[in-house]
Formats: C-alpha cells, sequence, structure tokens
C-alpha cells in the first residue's frame, strides 16, 4: 500500500480474485461506451483466466493487479501481469528481449498490461476520469522502477490510454488489425453486402461459400445460455485439437470456458458446422464469437435490445477438412449473423492480411511502452518511429487494395 500526495491510495494485488468483482466492473461500465461494453475486461473473464490455471504463476502470467483507491472508491484498477517470457502478447518483442541479452541484461521478469492472450483493444487503464488515469499510469511506472522491472508494456490500449500514456512519457507502437464495419443504417441482408464489394472479391467470396455447400456442410448457430452443455464439450474438443495440430499445447483450458458458460453465457455465440451424410448430420467444427453485450439482464434471459453491438471474431477448431470451411466458419457465418442480428462492428483479430479479402479493412492499434535502462530506451525510440513510417506506408498500400467498389468520380 502507498499513499499519493493528492490522498489516493495505491494498492498492488496478486490476484484479481483480491478485486472485489462488483467494484471492478462499476469501475469498467464507467469508461466509455465502446470499451465498458467490451467482455475481455470484465471481472469475470479475467478471474476465469486465473482460477482455470489458464494465466497463472504457473503459465508465466503472475498477477500484480494495480488499484487506485479515493477513501473506499475504487477510483482506477490495471490487471497487470509480471511475465517470465513473451508468449500470449501478440505484440512481439522478442528482438528487444535478445537485445537485452547479447549486452547482459535481464528483459525478464517485465510488466505487462494486457488480457492475456486476447489481442483486442480496449481500456487497460480503467479510471473515473482523466486526471486519475494520469494518476494511475504515474504510479504504474513509479511500482515497476520500485521492483526493478525492465520494461513496461500496455498493449492494445483505447484511446483514453493512448493519451495518458503519451502525457506520461511513455512510447507508442502501432500494429494492424482487421475489423469489419457495417455501414451507417446496415446491409439488407447478405447479398446486400456482397453488392457493396467488387465483382472479383464478390466472386471469390460465392465460390467459396459454394465449395462448403457442396460439401455438404451447414451451420447452426446458438447463444448464450443456449449453448448446450455437449456444444460446449464438442467446441473444446475442436478447439484443442487445432492446437496440437499446430505443434502447440492450448493456451485455455477445458475449465476455462466451463467459466465462461457459467458466468458469462450472454458474451458467446457458437457456429457449428455439421456435415450432412446418409440422412445424418455429424458436427464437424465450431467457431465461438465474442459478443460485446450489456450486463445487466433479468432471468437469466439475453436482452438483446441492450446489446453493445460488436462481435469478436476469437477461437475456432476442425475434426474434418474441408475446403474453405475455415473461412465459412470464421468470417461468412460471423459476418452473415451479425448483419442479420444489426450488429456495427465485427473484429477479426490480430494478423492476417487474407481478412482483407472477406471484407475485413486494416485498422491501427496501439501499445505503449516504457523501458527503464536510458540506452535501450533511446534505441527502442529510433526503432519504433522506423517502425512507424513503415507502419503507415503498409496502411496506405492496404487501402489502395480496399475490396470495396470504388466510388463513381466527381462530376
Amino acid at each position: 500500500m502507498k499513499k499519493d500526495s493528492n490522498d489516493y491510495v495505491i494498492r498492488v494485488l496478486d490476484s484479481p480474485l483480491k478485486v472485489n468483482a462488483a467494484e471492478w466492473n462499476s469501475l469498467l461500465a464507467a469508461q466509455s461506451p465502446g470499451e465498458a461494453a467490451n467482455p475481455f475486461m470484465r471481472h469475470e473473464y479475467l478471474a476465469a483466466l486465473h482460477e482455470s490455471g489458464s494465466a497463472t504463476p504457473q503459465t508465466g502470467w503472475t498477477p500484480r493487479f494495480v488499484t487506485l483507491w479515493k477513501g473506499n472508491t475504487l477510483a482506477g484498477a490495471c490487471a497487470l501481469y509480471l511475465k517470465e517470457h513473451s508468449y500470449g502478447e501478440y505484440v512481439f518483442d522478442h528482438a528487444w528481449a535478445n537485445a537485452y541479452q547479447q549486452h547482459g541484461l535481464p528483459y525478464y521478469p517485465k510488466a505487462v498490461a494486457a488480457v492475456p492472450f486476447t489481442p483486442v483493444p480496449g481500456a487497460r487503464l480503467l479510471a473515473r476520469s482523466p486526471a486519475e488515469r494520469a494518476l494511475l499510469v504515474k504510479a504504474i511506472v513509479a511500482w515497476c522502477t520500485e521492483e526493478e522491472l525492465s520494461s513496461l508494456h500496455l498493449l492494445f490500449t483505447a484511446d483514453e490510454d493512448v493519451a495518458a500514456c503519451n502525457e506520461a512519457g511513455l512510447m507508442l507502437r502501432h500494429t494492424v488489425q482487421f475489423h469489419w464495419t457495417g455501414p451507417p443504417g446496415g446491409y439488407r441482408d447478405f447479398d446486400g453486402f456482397l453488392m457493396s464489394l467488387s465483382q472479383e472479391k464478390r466472386k471469390k467470396i460465392r465460390q467459396e461459400r459454394r465449395k462448403v455447400a457442396e460439401a455438404g456442410i451447414t451451420f447452426r448457430w446458438s447463444m448464450g445460455k443456449d449453448i448446450s452443455d455437449a456444444d460446449w464439450d464438442f467446441f473444446y474438443r475442436c478447439y484443442e485439437r487445432t492446437y496440437y495440430e499446430h505443434g502447440n499445447a492450448p493456451y485455455l483450458s477445458r475449465d476455462f470456458f466451463q467459466r465462461m458458460q457459467d458466468t458469462m453465457p450472454e458474451n458467446w455465440l457458437l457456429f457449428v458446422a455439421e456435415h450432412n451424410a446418409d440422412g445424418r448430420r455429424r458436427p464437424i467444427a465450431t467457431s465461438l464469437i465474442a459478443v460485446s453485450a450489456d450486463t445487466t439482464w433479468a432471468g437469466g434471459q439475453f436482452d438483446a435490445q441492450n446489446q453493445r453491438r460488436v462481435a469478436y471474431g476469437r477461437y475456432w477448431g476442425a475434426l474434418a477438412r474441408v475446403d474453405c470451411l475455415h473461412f465459412e466458419a470464421c468470417y461468412y457465418q460471423p459476418l452473415q449473423w451479425c448483419i442479420e442480428h444489426g450488429y456495427q462492428r465485427f473484429e477479426g483479430g490480430a494478423q492476417g492480411e487474407h481478412k482483407m479479402a472477406r471484407a475485413l479493412l486494416p485498422v491501427k492499434t496501439t501499445s505503449a511502452h516504457w523501458l527503464a535502462h536510458p540506452a535501450f530506451a533511446d534505441a527502442v525510440e529510433r526503432f519504433l518511429e522506423r517502425e512507424g513510417a513503415s507502419i503507415e506506408n503498409y496502411m496506405e498500400d492496404l487501402e489502395r487494395r480496399s475490396p470495396f467498389k470504388a466510388p463513381p468520380p466527381n462530376k
């Protein structure tokens, strides 16, 4: 515990479970509307990562949740982790770690403010005012200095965080994701969406969807408490197998998804691909989508009128190989669902230039970084200037390759 000069008290806690869930979620709800609806910053999500053993000291994520108190009111909070590696972050600093090692300096442990394994932009510095957000980031940097950590990294930050970090002197780094955004008023239907694309892209999507349909694959979806226990089990079987096929153990345990089913069912949408053969339907693949939803719902029923209309592509897996099945399960089915249900944005996750052909456009995301070592901080700052220029050029190149129809020339 440490008292700030403005009578704020800083407490650093070694578990998300030591933060009252209602107080954390109340603080999250006080953020700007887009950030308040982010399901990945809910206490239930962060607690599930910890309690399920998915993000713990044993997996390289040691929680140090920084909280800022004004009397008995939680005025600010940050989900901070000490890391002994750089896996599960999606903002890559392996070159920085190697440079430290080459000079005989320790890079780990470092401090990371992020949602483990979840490259979704959102608020990292929860605060009730800009002044308290500024105070929170300064307190975090001071704590990292006292702990003699090499560095602090706030990943996939919200605009308010970027402003506070920039004011505090942190270095900003940009990466590119691919998001789909519907027009004002939405599309009439999926065909209406396709008609907004260039002929080449429209033809390609129809061909890919036709291949899946001709292979005898159909889809069904369920949401919230309508997702059955059997479907959750089947989803995890697919998810786990896909990780192992790529030579890795899955980041998230079955217990984590059980906790999602138990504590945040309203935030999940599941697509199941079924193969129709000999009059029988056999499930062969799944795609699990997160949705931002209002957290107040009566009688355990999801209130579709109160949701924040953003969907997030998250997890997928398959037990059989079918040409173009991944595109159908992870892009076309979710996009069709978003159009039919009035969702305005679908975030496709980290990396993946191929997503542009599916009408997910480039979006610049931002992280903020502080390095304790002055010489390395100077070197990284110069690197980020060069990298930033490259990102701008890359964005301009991507924008020239838009899959949408070119607007008519001005008369």
